[in-house]
């Protein structure tokens, strides 16, 4: 069985939902980012990891593309062109979402106060919701790839949830209508109330 070590609250839930997706059994140790338990599994004390036996995976969209290759789902196979498409749309995702609101969250909490520039966010929020234009136009059916649910659908998703909570405005009627389709999924449900 696998174990998840991070929060629900966090991109863990990424893992989580991914595995609820696969339909494959999981234990999650719930602790926070540079606790004690997440050093354990993590020399650089950030959460998720993922542990099988005795070996330990960081970095949760390296977890979610071993998952989806193990288990034959969620993910194109590799060598092909969709799954060189998903690759740069997982990509892109990181680079114009996750990113950007890790920049704010940075800015906001996680860095030293006198490193901090809160005046950043504002042309943060500005590029978020530019970048979320950009992908609902890539929105090619219910799931960003069209009719099949893989790895940018859970990184986008978790993104948009947590530019809710970071109050990034996110104004595009095309993906505020796809996030609440995916948040109504029953596994995505399953893995928000762990």
């Amino acid at each position: 069985m696998y174990q998840v070590i991070g929060e629900t609250y966090s991109r863990a839930s990424r893992v989580t939902w991914m595995l609820e997706e696969l339909g494959q059994p999981y234990e999650q140790i719930k602790v926070s980012p540079h606790s004690s338990e997440a050093y354990e599994h993590n020399p650089s004390g950030k959460i998720p990891a993922l542990k099988e036996g005795d070996v330990v995976l960081t970095d949760s969209t390296a977890i979610l593309t071993y998952l989806a290759d193990k288990h034959g789902g969620m993910t194109y196979p590799a060598g092909t062109i969709e799954r060189a498409r998903q690759d740069g749309l997982t990509n892109m995702i990181l680079d114009e979402l996750d990113a950007v609101l890790w920049t704010g969250a940075r800015h906001s909490f996680i860095l030293p106060k006198d490193k901090r520039m809160p005046e950043v966010k504002e042309s943060l929020k500005w590029e978020f919701a530019r970048n979320c234009d950009r992908l609902a136009d890539r929105l090619e059916g219910p799931f960003l790839m069209g009719d099949k649910m893989t790895i940018p659908d859970i990184i986008a998703v978790h993104c948009l949830n947590w530019a809710f909570s970071a109050k990034f405005p996110l104004e595009n009627e095309k993906l505020l209508a796809y996030s609440k389709e995916m948040r109504a999924r029953e596994a995505f449900k399953r893995a928000m109330s762990n």
